[in-house]
């Protein structure tokens, strides 16, 4: 019984109904509104034709207008004002001003490094152009001088972080989408707590949906009174609001300026397998030690500097202020944020031009697959010019919906050639590409609309490093354990195939 209420008690259940209630109530008002007059039944079906009408000439995503212009076509009469209500993909504008003014005050420090890009240009021009692309619009510069190593497992890059937070001297930052007391946290939290009582500067931003169901909501100030300096980034209010689905999905953990972690690893269990969900969880993380660590300093520094004191001499958090001896060279890294402040679909353009420029072959690694048209060209036609497109996806889904939503999308990449092939272990929560033997990119980006379109992002963009290679090594490791998806495994008969065909319209919406 105390568990029960304990469960009743929660931030989630606690939520949720009011949400519901909300649902409820706007049904209930606009149904009642609706049955007084005609005037009232006309002015609903006007609004929601105007809104088709901006719908049609918004420069936006077509799948994202395609599924709104069924919803308010389907809905005449409530369709236009729910649009109104939860269809803005744009974060608050407070939350939009505040870090555009950091940024627009961090933009002379993110310069790109002409001279490396040159260098880089004279080797491969089509590389060179991805890499023009992220500094100018990022704008996120290319380094050289900066050792990556990759983890292609959860619990290896967890017994680095420790470490390396053990031997912290003057600042840690950690921001996570995800964050739960067990065996991980704890143990990062304890060495935390230590570091701070050596006078080390530890600063953590979570992400307050993520952690929703995972963590009290007066955690922000428990971690200020360990010490721990602590941001919980766009607080959910339980209000009808799209505003709510701009989350921060980074993982991002510098210390010291010059060795930062980066991939798809949250600090919870199920992420180093130490509490199975949906058997063995694949993940994949990069360490960077050298000069690119500043991209990553800059993107935190980017989400504090809007909502806490900011630090507003950049220069102090560059590698080499607590590192004076050189770093090794290992070709050219390039640590990239997305966000959902501007126009610029970065996350998914990046991918984009890389299978766009593949001449071998590309392995992706992704727990989701809602994609775009432009994204399902992209890889339809890398598969017809004769590149070898391979997507690794889970075997054990977390989200069946979203996971039968994902099939959905097999039959048109499987007949363009596309290999899909599915991780019988377990569940694959790997943000990854590897391609060529020349690039790879890790980080946070899913394929799917969220992470694209919605959610402040990051990645790590490798060219030329030796950890281009460790990439493909563990695709094709993985690719040995998987069930490779054939068109028959896609049969659903007329029922399922309608089915598949509403959920590929709603997907954008999820």
């Amino acid at each position: 019984m105390k568990k029960l209420f304990k469960v009743f008690k929660s931030r989630l259940v606690l939520v949720g109904t009011a949400l519901l209630l909300q649902i409820f109530w706007w049904l209930l008002f606009l149904g009642r509104l609706t049955s007084y007059s005609v005037f009232i039944n006309g002015f609903f079906r006007v609004v929601s034709i105007l809104i088709l009408l901006y719908l049609i000439r918004k420069d936006e995503n077509s799948s994202y207008k395609i599924a709104w212009i069924i919803v308010v076509m389907g809905f005449p009469l409530f369709g236009g004002v729910l649009y109104l209500m939860i269809g803005n993909k744009k974060p608050s504008k407070r939350l939009a001003v505040r870090m555009a003014l950091v940024k627009e005050e961090m933009r002379q420090t993110m310069s790109q490094n002409e001279w490396v890009l040159h260098e880089i240009d004279a080797q491969d021009p089509s590389i060179a152009g991805n890499i023009r692309y992220i500094g100018t619009y990022g704008p996120y510069p290319v380094w050289k001088n900066t050792e990556v190593t990759y983890y292609p497992l959860g619990e290896d890059m967890f017994a680095a972080m420790v470490e390396d937070l053990k031997k912290a001297e003057h600042y840690i930052f950690l921001e996570y989408f995800i964050i739960q007391e067990g065996l991980m946290w704890n143990a990062i939290l304890a060495i935390l707590e230590q570091k701070v009582k050596q006078g080390v500067d530890v600063r953590l931003i979570y992400d307050d949906v993520g952690c929703v169901s995972l963590l009290p909501f007066h955690y922000a100030d428990l971690m200020e009174r360990k010490g721990i300096k602590c941001l919980a980034f766009n607080r959910f209010v339980p209000f009808l609001s799209l505003v709510m689905n701009n989350r921060d999905h980074r993982k991002i953990l510098v210390i010291d300026g010059h060795t930062a972690y980066n991939g798809g690893i949250n600090l919870a269990d199920e992420y180093i397998n130490q509490k199975l969900r949906f058997g063995h969880w694949k993940d994949t993380g990069v360490r960077l030690h050298g000069d690119a660590v500043f991209n990553f300093s800059l993107m935190f520094l980017e989400v504090w500097n809007a909502f806490r004191a900011p630090d507003l001499d950049y220069s102090v958090f560059k590698p080499r202020i607590w590192h004076k001896e050189p770093f090794e060279e290992d070709g050219y890294v390039v640590p990239y944020a997305d966000t959902p402040l501007d126009n610029e679909e970065m996350g998914e353009n990046v991918y984009i031009n890389i299978l766009n420029q593949a001449k071998d072959y590309v392995y992706i690694a992704t727990p989701y697959l809602l994609i775009s048209d432009e994204m399902e060209n992209a890889l339809c036609l890398a598969s017809k010019r004769g590149v070898d497109v391979r997507i690794l996806m889970p075997g054990i889904p977390d989200k069946p919906t979203v996971f039968y939503m994902a099939k959905s999308y097999y039959p048109p990449l499987l007949k363009a050639g596309v290999q899909i092939y599915e991780y019988t272990p377990g569940f694959v929560h790997a943000k990854s590409y590897v391609c060529d033997d020349k690039v790879a990119t890790v980080g946070t980006i899913n394929m799917d609309f969220r992470s694209l379109y919605l959610h402040f992002e990051c990645g790590t963009f490798l060219y030329g490093c030796k950890a281009v290679l460790d990439v493909k090594k563990d695709m094709e490791d993985c690719f040995l354990k998987c069930h490779q998806v054939s068109l028959g495994d896609c049969r659903q008969g007329l029922i399922g195939n309608m089915i598949s065909s509403v959920l590929r319209v709603i997907a954008p919406l999820m």
